[in-house]
């Protein structure tokens, strides 16, 4: 595919680096604002990323999940408590367990205490039926609501007068049961992402703007195109434009991926929330507001996530058939026992059985149960489930679309080689001498040198007179003698041979030592690639799953690392918006597409991908984009998660055919087709069928735990 030339990043040796003291601030951490509170119709959490009617994501009902999980437990806590004395006193329980209980006016006990439970208990539900409706999509909301009501209404009307037995122990216990499978499968996942909030918060509130020989503070919003801006060391850059007065290096990796700092002068483009190095920048402003890079990142994550929260998971499909059968035996139940003459009453109670046991308990924990279970397992493997319906499609992911900063590499600059062309120095002394220089900076290629030396445990000396050679190294004397960290610039420049096996691997770059005037050896750095990542593709290819790479790094490098790690391909200096339309490609090869990354720039293609996989070592805004994060950022952990998923979906589909299975006994024998043979299943007999069918589930979801532990 096409690279933006324009983020095309300079080959970054050491010859272009400025090696004084470079002050890389820290990303701040996002802070949230207050949001306001958000109507949530529709109560089905299993698709968790919502549409919510043009509110950015993440940008509205920062606390609204948790709130939601607390209103779920209050409800279920309220209505437990009123099942107790429903099914105490209620005649159909007392004649099935063999014992009689009754209060005066005992029917409007039963009354008063059920309609508190079916307003109260079975308010969400209710509310989400309503919305389901509207959408045009009956599913889960619409079955539970279909048969609270018929139950509720029903057993009223026999408690002022209707000949017929009341159902409203069924109404309890069914709004009792599904409230608590609501409440555990919302423990089981997050919240509504925070992602776009994130992003916003990578922008500084306040922006200096030049007005003559006086700067003044003025508000993001208040910037205008064309304004010249003053960014001073380790500031973010407030917005898009292009630099007329100074040069520096800019910390880019959070928004492009690549993972060095990228220099700048007049002339270059640079991007607001970028991190600015050691020299001050007067820049020219060319995007504001929502025309900023930043913004189309945000808007793409939006799109991608409003995009992928229409895909309907497993339960709500099954719930959504029941529905269908459950009114057409329902409504065929009450025609044909008309049509055979019997009374109106008597027709009625066998449609509002069948309606009644069609919404079978099970069904309401059927799938709860195993994600609660399965994201309990995962999580002690690594593995934190974010989206659940991602996760039970991870089993069909046919391609896989790495980042590599971060993600196949740590994302930091590590020695991979010391060289000594000098035998009077090891290497260890080689490596020993240069640190004396970079003790004191903060450049990515002095943070590799110092971090190799404590791993060794090497003491740092001291270096005296020290100097910095423009454009080519720095100097030193240390313990008497003359030490230089140069680039090969430098060497060039002084007519210095460079040995041949200096650059053996292009991802690298390489340092040279001269000691007293004499080439004395060369440190070789690179952004390592992890242990794990060569394994964890052999797997992938192994479950014929092909391996990709996107990243916005260099051609050379991108090539090195494919080349390394034997990927099917890899796509170099790529842009956040490009990274999507590679997801979006693939879409369209009928791919089942699976993105991981760890920053910034990946969160669309994140969100775009059928199975966004964040890195836990990476960015907030990647690991609240993505469906899925991988704890300790190994790959090897996304093989387990494809086990997982097929592991966890198979279990849901037995557990469905558990939930629904009574139904195929059950409603045939409630609608009375045996009949003539003198059986109809009555609601005691029911309940009995509907407990086990419980039971059973909860068993099953159970023995889950062993599976995946297993693996």
């Amino acid at each position: 595919m096409d690279n933006n030339k324009n983020h095309k990043d300079k080959k970054m040796d050491h010859s272009e680096m400025d090696h004084s003291k470079m002050d890389h601030s820290k990303m701040e951490d996002p802070k949230s604002d207050d949001h306001n509170k958000m109507d949530h119709s529709k109560m089905d959490h299993s698709k968790m990323k919502h549409d919510h009617g043009g509110v950015p994501m993440g940008m509205a009902g920062h606390d609204h999940h948790k709130m939601m999980i607390a209103d779920f437990k209050k409800r279920f806590w309220v209505t437990l408590v009123l099942t107790f004395p429903i099914l105490f006193f209620s005649p159909m329980i007392q004649d099935f367990l063999g014992y009689e209980f009754l209060l005066p006016g005992n029917q409007y006990v039963l009354f008063a205490l059920s309609t508190i439970v079916y307003f109260y208990g079975g308010w969400p539900f209710l509310k989400g039926f309503v919305s389901e409706v509207k959408n045009g999509a009956p599913g889960m909301m619409t079955l539970i609501s279909m048969a609270i009501s018929v139950a509720y209404f029903y057993s009223s009307a026999t408690v002022f007068g209707l000949q017929g037995v009341d159902f409203f122990w069924e109404l309890a216990t069914l709004i009792a049961i599904m409230l608590i499978g609501h409440w555990i499968e919302m423990k089981s996942v997050l919240g509504a992402s925070k992602a776009l909030q994130l992003l916003v918060s990578m922008m500084p509130a306040e922006a200096h703007r030049v007005k003559g020989d006086t700067i003044e503070d003025i508000s993001l919003e208040d910037l205008l195109k064309d304004d010249v801006i003053l960014v001073k060391p380790g500031e973010k850059v407030p917005a898009d434009g292009i630099i007329i007065e100074g040069s520096s290096y800019l910390n880019e990796s959070m928004l492009t991926g690549e993972s060095k700092p990228v220099k700048k002068e007049e002339k270059d483009k640079v991007i607001g929330g970028s991190i600015n190095g050691n020299s001050t920048l007067k820049v020219k402003v060319e995007h504001t507001g929502k025309d900023s890079y930043l913004n189309k990142v945000i808007t793409m994550v939006e799109e991608a996530q409003k995009t992928k929260s229409k895909m309907q998971n497993l339960s709500d499909r099954a719930a959504k058939w029941l529905t269908y059968i459950a009114l057409g035996i329902g409504f065929g139940t009450l025609a044909v026992w008309l049509i055979l003459g019997f009374p109106f009453v008597y027709a009625l109670e066998r449609m509002v059985t069948v309606m009644v046991i069609a919404c079978p308990h099970a069904l309401g924990l059927a799938i709860p149960l195993v994600v609660a279970i399965s994201t309990a397992v995962s999580a002690q493997n690594g593995l934190l489930i974010r989206n659940r319906t991602a996760f039970e499609e991870s089993r069909k992911i046919s391609v896989l679309l790495f980042d590599k900063t971060g993600t196949l590499t740590k994302g930091d600059f590590g020695v991979t080689r010391i060289e000594s062309v000098d035998e009077k120095y090891s290497s260890d002394e080689v490596l020993r001498l240069a640190s004396a220089l970079e003790q004191s900076s903060e450049h990515p290629i002095a943070v590799g040198v110092i971090k190799k030396v404590k791993e060794k445990n090497i003491t740092i000396p001291k270096p005296e007179n020290f100097n910095a050679i423009t454009g080519k190294g720095v100097e030193a004397n240390v313990e008497g003698k003359q030490v230089k960290v140069v680039s090969p610039g430098y060497l060039r420049d002084e007519k210095i041979t460079i040995p041949e096996d200096a650059y053996s691997d292009a991802a690298e770059t390489v340092v040279f030592i001269i000691i007293d005037g004499k080439l004395s050896g060369y440190i070789a750095l690179a952004d390592e690639i992890r242990p794990e990542s060569a394994e964890a593709i052999k797997i992938f290819k192994k479950n014929n799953i092909k391996v990709l790479m996107a990243t916005g790094d260099n051609e050379i490098t991108a090539k090195a690392v494919s080349d390394k790690l034997g990927l099917d391909g890899y796509y170099a200096e790529v842009l956040p918006h490009q990274k999507v339309e590679i997801v979006k490609e693939l879409q369209d090869k009928n791919e089942f597409v699976a993105m991981t990354g760890d920053g910034v720039n990946d969160a669309p293609a994140l969100a775009q991908a059928n199975v966004g996989i964040a890195v836990g070592s990476g960015t907030d805004v990647a690991a609240e984009t993505a469906d899925i994060i991988l704890v300790n950022s190994n790959p090897q952990d996304i093989a387990n998660l494809i086990l997982f998923g097929k592991a966890t979906y198979n279990k849901m589909i037995q557990n469905l055919i558990w939930a629904t299975g009574y139904n195929v006994v059950a409603i045939p024998l409630a609608a009375g087709v045996l009949y003539s043979s003198g059986f109809v299943l009555g609601p005691a007999v029911g309940a009995v069928f509907m407990s086990l069918s419980t039971i059973i589930v909860a068993i099953n979801a159970q023995l889950l735990k062993r599976k995946i532990t297993k693996k």
